[in-house]
């Protein structure tokens, strides 16, 4: 299909795939020990939120940092809280393990018990605000920078600022054209960096394409988002002009 006859939908994905073909290519030294894509083993996941909530251009677009893994590393979908994503978003993505799976950190989609704290937090929001996911993503959507997430042999969990200078070169360079062409599909009017990783490299990646800005993490880590963090973010949003 050629690419002018191809929906918003189809070409945000054939953007990811096109992304993931960069990203095969990198390759990460030690701490880093296991290296997961969902984009490839739960790609089902984030097809189906894509197809589904991709309809045309948006307002706003939400940029995470890369998946957490009890969140998007199980069902594919940014943020993918388990509950947000099979009763809120209505999507039960097929899934495979990944080629190289930690025993510490198995896939299990949206069967996973484990919750994501900063999922819960962000759909949470949406879903107080606007009810149904249909209203939310009718002006808004929302990506990771990056989709892989790295572990230690551990299992610890290394943010993508962590790695190598070289190392992150290599992957900002991928997630970089991959974020530049989401916002020439999407079109929003501004890209809300969900905390400072995700506000910077929008900045990079986007100069002055489009305005950038930014609001708390939800992350448990953060005692700021411990707080009141949908009260924060939605005195931020407000104070951008946003909402």
């Amino acid at each position: 299909m050629a690419l002018a006859k191809m929906d918003d939908a189809e070409k945000i994905l054939l953007a990811a795939q096109q992304m993931n073909q960069r990203l095969r290519r990198l390759r990460f030294a030690h701490p880093v020990a296991y290296v997961y894509n969902p984009l490839e083993y739960v790609w089902d996941g984030y097809a189906q939120y894509v197809r589904r909530f991709v309809a045309g251009p948006i307002q706003t677009l939400f940029l995470g940092m890369n998946p957490g893994p009890w969140g998007m590393a199980q069902t594919g979908v940014p943020f993918g809280e388990v509950d947000a994503v099979r009763k809120w978003m209505d999507i039960i993505p097929k899934y495979t393990q990944p080629k190289h799976a930690h025993p510490k950190r198995p896939i299990s989609g949206v069967d996973c018990r484990r919750a994501e704290v900063s999922g819960a937090r962000l759909w949470g929001l949406m879903k107080e605000r606007f009810g149904t996911s249909q209203a939310f993503f009718r002006h808004h959507f929302v990506a990771n920078y990056c989709p892989l997430s790295f572990m230690e042999e551990s299992s610890r969990n290394r943010t993508p600022d962590k790695l190598t200078v070289s190392e992150r070169t290599a992957l900002y360079q991928a997630c970089d054209i991959h974020l530049a062409a989401t916002v020439e599909i999407l079109r929003p009017e501004v890209v809300i960096g969900v905390g400072q990783f995700a506000e910077t490299r929008a900045q990079a990646a986007l100069g002055d394409k489009v305005r950038v800005a930014r609001i708390l993490h939800p992350s448990p880590a953060s005692p700021a988002a411990n707080r009141d963090w949908s009260g924060d973010a939605t005195r931020q949003l407000k104070l951008l002009k946003v909402w």
